[in-house]
């Protein structure tokens, strides 16, 4: 069963969640991309909070921005240090006594979730990314691999002003191709029609919130108005992650493609890298029981400090 409920953080911020499992059991946490919400996780939270998983509290906040989370207008309340101070108050909340036993991202999610490992290591036991590229790698891709800067262009589609107003076009036609561009052929068997309607509640209030993450950050292709990550300095301080970190990885995914996973253990020592060959960026949808095995694995591995 999940439940639903908000958390008004001490700083004004409100973050609607979804959860599953006890209160006070060992907290896994899961954090969503663009252009989706927390109800993608449901069943990976009704997994890990079965007793024969692990029994976690199993909690999925709605990033700011998105559904019935706080939605500020600015770009500017959606750099990266406020959505990190985000989630160190959901934390709080949520894990007082504990770090979580796990914190889960994808896409988006997966770029707050590695700023917040590198910052508050603490606050967690290991880290899981999926298709997210890590900032130092996604860096050195933009400037240096014009495949990667070719399938990242579409970013500079989103910061465009009016882009939330366009993605709602025609019963947001432009998202659902989202799901074929970045990797899925043809109509996903997993997008129904009771899913669409899912998605189709989200962005009816949470566009403008999706689209100010992408105009909030330096790291993307440049434009006219902006160099984008050609010139982004980032100090090697702010790239380390030291908690044991397991990378999932679907290889069909068209607009990260796997350059970005080379070279991370520069910056991640305790790193576990798993490629699945047939997903896409859509992996949590396609193959959520190889998602579900890889991390309940690593949730089974000892954690060394």
């Amino acid at each position: 069963m999940i439940d639903t409920f908000e958390h008004a953080l001490p700083h004004g911020i409100t973050l609607s969640c979804r959860a599953a499992g006890p209160v006070g059991a060992p907290v896994l946490l899961f954090l969503h991309g663009f252009p989706e919400a927390a109800f993608v996780w449901d069943p990976l939270l009704l997994h890990f909070s079965r007793p024969e998983n692990g029994g976690w509290r199993c909690v999925a906040p709605n990033l700011r921005g998105y559904e019935q989370s706080s939605r500020p207008p600015e770009v500017e309340a959606y750099k990266a240090r406020l959505l990190v101070q985000d989630l160190q108050a959901l934390i709080a909340r949520e894990s007082p006594k504990a770090p979580l036993g796990a914190l889960v991202a994808h896409d988006w999610g997966g770029a707050v979730a590695w700023s917040l490992a590198n910052q508050a290591p603490e606050l967690m036991q290991r880290l899981v990314i999926i298709n997210s590229p890590h900032p130092g790698a996604f860096v050195r891709e933009l400037r240096h691999n014009p495949a990667q800067l070719a399938a990242s262009a579409y970013m500079n589609f989103l910061i465009q002003p009016g882009a939330e107003e366009r993605l709602a076009e025609n019963d947001f036609a432009r998202l659902w191709g989202f799901f074929q561009r970045f990797g899925a052929q043809g109509e996903p068997a997993w997008l129904s029609e009771d899913v669409k309607n899912q998605y189709r509640t989200v962005w009816r209030t949470s566009l403008r919130g999706g689209c100010n993450y992408y105009r909030a950050s330096p790291l993307r292709p440049g434009d006219a108005h902006h160099p984008g990550a050609a010139a982004l300095e980032l100090p090697e301080s702010m790239l380390q992650v030291s908690c044991p970190t397991q990378v999932l990885w679907g290889l069909g995914d068209h607009a990260l493609l796997p350059g970005l996973l080379d070279g991370l253990d520069a910056w991640v020592p305790q790193l576990q890298v798993r490629r699945h060959d047939t997903a896409s960026h859509w992996i949590v949808h396609e193959d959520p029981i190889w998602v579900m095995q890889q991390i309940q694995d690593f949730l089974g591995q000892a954690v060394q400090r």
